[in-house]
């Protein structure tokens, strides 16, 4: 093996045990809260279940989901609270390759995509599904009880989960475009137009189809992007960073 292929096999390596140590993690968090699998989906399908007509309840179309959907929901609520020792792996993975200064700055830029991610989720669970659901329980036929599967019902608000975590991810993704120098505010400011119609139509692909749950994503993707835009004005790109470095 020649000298050149040593550093990449070690990155590897650190990549590796890097992954292990994050599944590690999630499964000890799953573990946890494994024997509390049925509370966990519980409180996960509680804006649902708080709006069924009474006698009505959800229901398991498979022998097998009220067993496997519940400890389901637990280990995915495990990746999520363990979203912030992801991050770190990630950051440490990255960190030795960095400058000074963009240590400095990165740092900041991994909490905040945490708080807004866990913001996202928020936002999904306390102001979207409650609408939603109103709105879906509210339009049924009055001869008709809703009884939804409890799948059915996961795999919904998990897509909901992950749309609203990642949109609340744009103020991030928008300071680290100018940042890296790929794109100036005033350029990103000036497409504010195509934004929008980006945001209604990825809030369409990514919401259940009503009106409600579109606008309810699109609205604060596009509100997010302002704020990164905002902040990203006063982010020196890190071309510029780099050459302030060198002259020192």
């Amino acid at each position: 093996m020649s000298e050149k292929d040593q550093p990449f096999i070690e990155h590897l390596i650190e990549l590796r045990d890097r992954l292990l140590k994050t599944l590690l993690v999630v499964i000890a968090i799953f573990a946890c809260m494994a024997p509390f699998a049925n509370e966990i989906y519980d409180f996960v399908a509680e804006p649902l279940q708080a709006r069924l007509t009474e006698g009505a309840g959800m229901i398991a179309t498979e022998v097998t989901s009220p067993f496997l959907t519940p400890f389901k929901t637990t280990f995915v609520l495990a990746f999520f609270i363990a979203i912030p020792f992801v991050l770190y792996q990630f950051w440490a993975f990255i960190a030795p390759g960095l400058y000074k200064h963009e240590k400095r700055l990165i740092g900041p830029l991994m909490f905040s995509s945490v708080v807004l991610f866990y913001a996202g989720m928020a936002f999904a669970y306390f102001v979207v599904f409650p609408l939603i659901f109103e709105f879906f329980i509210s339009s049924a036929h009055a001869d008709i009880k809703v009884m939804p599967d409890i799948r059915s019902y996961l795999d919904l608000a998990l897509k909901l989960f992950f749309a609203f975590g990642f949109a609340f991810e744009i103020p991030i993704a928008t300071i680290v475009l100018i940042w890296s120098g790929a794109v100036t505010a005033k350029e990103l400011a000036k497409k504010r137009p195509y934004v929008i119609v980006a945001c209604f139509a990825i809030g369409m692909l990514l919401t259940p189809p009503d009106i409600i749950s579109q606008t309810l994503l699109a609205v604060p993707m596009w509100l997010l992007f302002e704020i990164g835009v905002f902040f990203g004005r006063w982010i020196k790109q890190r071309g510029k960073d780099e050459e302030e470095v060198e002259a020192q």
